[in-house]
């Protein structure tokens, strides 16, 4: 495997009596985008603000390119890290043009070269040099940001909640896009993010932080199927989880008996099973658990349900998930069934 592009090593930071960080491990791997995420408060845009320069760690090291940038010892500021910016909300320069700011770092060199237009391409917004920030919709905006960052070439393009001020439809659009210029452009980045959405559509790896560290990286697909824990598995989609008794490899839950895909995970006995909510599928009359219809709303191709299940005069509710599929009448009831197996994990305090 190839040097990774940035290299974190035992980084600690605290805010007065408050530990931020506490002693976290993180790599970069070049041309790939990695996704921090994680809830408001766990660390993910201290570790960002770490590796641009803009806050000294309490301890721990940081290498780019295999330069160490900062360490006990040693500190070398921002601007000399070879790394781009984009700030949230874009912050372009209001009284410079789209031509103007992108090309605010370059030296003449590179505007001879005609980099300004090349990266106006890039970001599919050829001609608009001239406009000046006002003129643009909030995605323009936000592509003339990437630009400035992506002008002098860096290796690492960090990107701090970019899109925060967008509508959920600009958002998603955007995101794709992004993730085509940064690919392009051959660089690596880093996108802070506590929107699962965005770190999903726009990561080649997302890496979950939680408590100031680490808790789980790896592809999304994976993330969403394989979770470490509850929380992760809560932090990365929609869950179904339920009190269990495991034994023999299944699971027995007010759902039925559940084949489980980690048995191993824990020891047999009380334990709390995930389910996620397209797992639960409409069935055949009498062959599924009779459930009434709580809740049924079509959103996009999808139909959001809440079942209620009940049991000796116990009402239990929980969600499915349905692709393309006209919402049932609220109130009547219908048969399900569970798709696939449960992942299980340690027992957790949960009405069920």
């Amino acid at each position: 495997m190839t040097a990774p592009v940035v290299s974190i090593k035992k980084i600690t930071k605290s805010y007065g009596a408050t530990p931020v960080l506490t002693g976290i491990d993180f790599s970069l791997q070049a041309g790939s985008i990695t996704t921090l995420l994680g809830p408001s408060g766990c660390g993910k845009t201290t570790l960002l603000r770490i590796i641009a320069g803009f806050e000294r760690p309490d301890s721990g090291s940081v290498e780019i390119l295999g330069r160490r940038v900062v360490d006990v010892d040693s500190w070398v500021p921002p601007h000399r890290r070879g790394i781009g910016y984009v700030p949230q909300e874009g912050a372009l320069f209001p009284h410079l043009s789209v031509a103007g700011n992108i090309g605010f770092g370059l030296d003449k060199i590179g505007r001879m070269a005609g980099k300004i237009e090349q990266l106006l391409e890039l970001i599919g917004l050829s001609g608009l040099g001239s406009r000046m920030p006002h003129e643009l919709s909030g995605g323009q905006q936000q592509r003339v940001a990437l630009a400035r960052a992506l002008a002098n070439t860096p290796a690492i393009v960090l990107l701090d909640e970019p899109f925060n001020a967008l509508d959920a439809h600009l958002r998603r659009a955007l995101c794709a896009d992004v993730r085509h210029i940064i690919h392009q452009s051959g660089a690596a980045a880093i996108l802070v993010t506590h929107d699962r959405d965005e770190a999903f559509s726009l990561a080649d790896r997302i890496a979950v932080i939680r408590g100031g560290q680490v808790v789980q990286s790896g592809v999304p697909a994976d993330l969403y199927s394989n979770p470490g824990d509850i929380d992760t598995a809560q932090l990365v989609g929609s869950t179904l989880c339920l009190s269990a008794t495991l034994a023999g490899g299944r699971a027995l839950t007010s759902l039925g008996s559940l084949a489980v895909r980690n048995p191993g995970h824990v020891a047999d006995g009380p334990v709390t099973v995930m389910l996620r909510p397209e797992q639960i599928v409409p069935t055949e009359t009498g062959a599924g658990l009779v459930v009434r219809v709580k809740r049924a709303a079509a959103v996009g191709p999808l139909t959001w349900l809440d079942l209620v299940q009940t049991t000796h005069g116990v009402e239990f509710m929980f969600p499915a998930c349905w692709l393309a599929a006209t919402p049932p009448v609220i109130g009547s009831t219908l048969e399900v069934r569970v798709a696939g197996d449960a992942l299980v994990f340690p027992k957790r305090s949960m009405r069920d």
